[in-house]
């Protein structure tokens, strides 16, 4: 088995203000100050529809590579390893750069964030399908539903208990896990949309939206996602099209 060099990431991503699966892991390498390229392929552009096939195998994003950049059939000549799925980016990037705390040390501690960033994965559709990430426009009240109400409370609990379990505490604003770790970047795009949709939400959530929010990689993203003007429909419920 061929030993890996250092890591030379190459992330690939699409819009900043929309694209809710590429903000965890750029801001999960951006908060944890480990160097990466960036791709950014806009929806719906012609640098999609040119490149997607080329660097990513299941036409998605985020995709990270980790040598260079885009397929090769000869790994003798491009060694590159290509990582698609937010979670097996977050997992492989932890597994690369070990001396970073991307999952908490303690055993009970990970396997709590481990299993909440799954939940997160693959659950609260609801949420995602009536509040899609729209990080540059403000929808207050709008999608909010009853199941809706319950993929938030059970968000609330979930942030809650880890907070007071292995945090600093619901009411003190700290990360899930103390300092900031995966789980946080996995709920990233759900504290963007509070912020945009502004649901009820308990006082603790909303001390652990703003510590988020005022998270240094967080802050760049959204600085970045408010200078985008490219409007995707499937992604503006609540606003009519541009010349509409």
């Amino acid at each position: 088995m061929p030993v890996l060099s250092a890591p030379s990431f190459t992330l690939v991503i699409a819009n900043k203000n929309y694209s809710s699966w590429s903000m965890r892991p750029w801001v999960l390498l951006k908060q944890f100050g480990i160097a990466f390229d960036e791709v950014l392929l806009k929806f719906h552009s012609a640098e999609w529809d040119e490149q997607i096939g080329q660097l990513s195998p299941s036409r998605l994003v985020p995709v990270l590579w980790d040598g260079g950049l885009g397929r090769s059939r000869d790994r003798v000549v491009n060694p590159s390893i290509c990582v698609w799925d937010t979670l097996a980016i977050i997992e492989y990037v932890a597994e690369r750069v070990p001396q970073e705390a991307i999952w908490p040390h303690a055993v009970t501690a990970r396997a709590r964030a481990r299993s909440i960033s799954a939940e997160m994965h693959g659950g609260f559709r609801s949420l995602r399908s009536a509040m899609p990430m729209n990080i540059r426009n403000q929808h207050p009240g709008k999608g909010y539903s009853t199941d809706v109400a319950k993929d938030i409370a059970r968000i609330e609990t979930v942030w809650r208990d880890a907070r007071n379990e292995f945090g600093r505490g619901a009411g003190k604003g700290a990360f899930l896990f103390g300092e900031f770790s995966a789980a946080d970047a996995m709920f990233a795009p759900v504290v963007m949309r509070f912020n945009t949709y502004h649901p009820p939400l308990a006082e603790d959530t909303r001390a652990y939206c703003d510590t988020v929010t005022r998270a240094p990689a967080v802050a760049e993203w959204i600085a970045a996602a408010m200078l985008e003007t490219e409007f995707v429909l499937e992604d503006e419920p609540y606003c009519p099209a541009p010349g509409r």
